[in-house]
């Protein structure tokens, strides 16, 4: 189908729109990921790495985009534990003994956060994050960073495109959602870095968010699908608190 053509239908542009509010809100995982690991490396190299890793989230995902066919397939179960789980109340399993690659991907992906989000909770609360020690650490994080982005771009990228891919099945919409959707992730990414960098309260609740998302990408993988909108809901909602606690401490300073 003609691009031009696809884009004057007005379904095109709803589908657009629908899919582009999807990824913005898929991406938020990434984003404060990428937030997060940049504030550990030098001053000097965070506004590149966020590029980086901002970047590299983009290629992974018009990669993906572009081996759709492939990228259906893991989808496809590759072995069965042939365990018999509990079953749910109307008799349906409580979670899956058939593993598929996505499924592995997943589980594999929210077993590092949760090693990530642990391991950074345990220095933030030792006060690992106090400008000395970070300082210290971070001279040699630059490269490790971009590894730990890489390795989490793959997982979001996968997410975010099997998403795509069940909701429209025109390729044009789906490589155009996904480069706007970057896009806002690229100017939203320094602000929330900056904003996470001044205000060490936020770290921990970052973190915690991070935590939550490992452990409910690892119930996904397992078939246990806990819905997107209870996860935002909740990291809207602690976020909220928070800004409370932001007002609030900053009218006792004033």
């Amino acid at each position: 189908m003609d691009v031009f053509a696809l884009f004057a239908s007005p379904a095109a542009w709803a589908a657009l729109l629908t899919l582009l509010t999807l990824e913005i809100v898929l991406g938020i995982d990434n984003l404060v990921f990428v937030s997060l690991l940049s504030n550990t490396v030098p001053a000097a190299d965070r506004r590149r790495v966020r590029r980086l890793g901002i970047g590299l989230a983009l290629g992974l995902r018009l990669l993906l985009l572009s081996g759709i066919a492939w990228l259906v397939r893991l989808t496809a179960p590759v072995f069965d534990l042939g365990l018999a789980g509990p079953l749910g109340a109307h008799g349906e399993p409580t979670f899956e003994t058939a593993f598929s690659w996505r499924d592995l991907i997943l589980i594999a992906g929210g077993l590092f956060l949760v090693w990530k989000a642990t391991t950074e909770i345990g220095h933030t609360v030792d006060g690992g994050h106090d400008e000395g020690v970070a300082s210290s650490r971070a001279a040699s994080s630059v490269g490790a960073a971009i590894v730990q982005i890489l390795l989490l771009d793959m997982v979001f990228s996968l997410d975010s495109i099997l998403t795509a891919v069940g909701m429209t099945d025109e390729l044009p919409i789906m490589i155009a959602a996904v480069i706007l959707a970057v896009g806002v992730m690229l100017l939203a990414a320094d602000p929330l870095a900056d904003f996470i960098g001044r205000n060490p309260s936020v770290v921990m609740l970052a973190l915690a968010f991070l935590l939550m998302i490992g452990l409910v990408l690892i119930a996904d993988g397992f078939g246990v699908h806990v819905p997107k909108g209870y996860i935002y809901a909740a990291m809207a909602f602690s976020a909220a608190v928070e800004s409370l606690n932001l007002m609030r401490r900053r009218r006792a300073k004033g």
